[in-house]
């Protein structure tokens, strides 16, 4: 049973989801510059990072960090002008 975490970004998202999403936002080159880990900057792939990302606890803290940093940015509100 899952207990619900109202105050958790996290929850939910699952690492692939959350990689995949870094991807098409950022890039691998982005995300290698903020993380430098081999499996972003040297031949990158979805399947290789989540191999690492699991078995290495620091390296998975960083990336959800980043993550959150950028989901957290608000989009532009275009306000129209009445």
């Amino acid at each position: 049973m899952n207990p619900i975490q109202p105050r958790n970004p996290l929850h939910g998202i699952t690492l692939e989801q959350m990689l995949t999403k870094m991807v098409e936002r950022l890039g691998w080159e982005a995300m290698g510059a903020a993380v430098p880990i081999r499996c972003f900057t040297q031949d990158p792939s979805i399947s290789s990072s989540l191999k690492f990302l699991r078995r290495t606890p620091w390296a998975r803290q960083k990336v959800e960090e980043l993550y959150l940093q950028h989901e957290n940015v608000a989009e532009p509100v275009h306000e129209s002008k009445a």
